[in-house]
């Protein structure tokens, strides 16, 4: 296969879960928009050095690595808690809904403190969270990505969970007194 149309297929098939996985980690559209650029030129160099049936596994290692080297390098990681924006999350309305105000209004409730819930999270929790539950990669895959073992992944994955389940559970609780 060309190089140019293995990239071109591995551009659209990827680019936008590169974007939104940086976007989860940077909070910031221009930083995920120079990560995402980044990876791309990466992938655009070694298109012939790597499997390409692992590319996508490649692809999000490196986007990975990279978030963390900026955020190390402006010193953040530390102290600066990764928020999920809102204006990059899918909506969609269900056409009932729409026309009742109450259930509307209840399901962006809901919404907001499932993304609060989130954003609370520590970040080695949040990073295996957001790739397994939003971007839907398997628990080998992300082991890879992050460099951390299996039983690592499958552990943080339920430690999320049940902190998520225990913030929605008070935010339940609180809304309904």
């Amino acid at each position: 296969m060309l190089s140019s149309v293995k990239f071109d297929y591995l551009v659209k098939q990827h680019k936008n879960r590169i974007f939104n996985y940086a976007i989860f980690m940077m909070k910031n559209r221009m930083d995920a928009e120079d990560i995402t650029q980044e990876v791309l030129i990466r992938t655009w160099k070694n298109i012939n050095n790597f499997n390409f049936y692992a590319a996508k596994g490649w692809m999000m290692k490196t986007t990975h690595n990279l978030c963390i080297d900026h955020l190390r390098k402006n010193k953040t990681i530390n102290y600066r808690e990764i928020q999920i924006d809102d204006e990059y999350h899918d909506e969609i309305i269900d056409m009932d809904m729409q026309s009742n105000p109450e259930q509307l209004t209840e399901k962006l409730i809901t919404e907001n403190e499932i993304r609060e819930a989130i954003e609370k999270l520590p970040e080695r929790l949040k990073c295996v969270f957001v790739l397994y539950e939003i971007q839907e990669f398997k628990y080998k895959e992300i082991s890879r990505i992050l460099d951390v073992p299996l039983n690592t992944v499958k552990v943080n994955i339920l430690r999320a969970r049940k902190q998520l389940q225990k913030e929605l559970r008070t935010h339940a609780n609180e809304r309904f007194k």
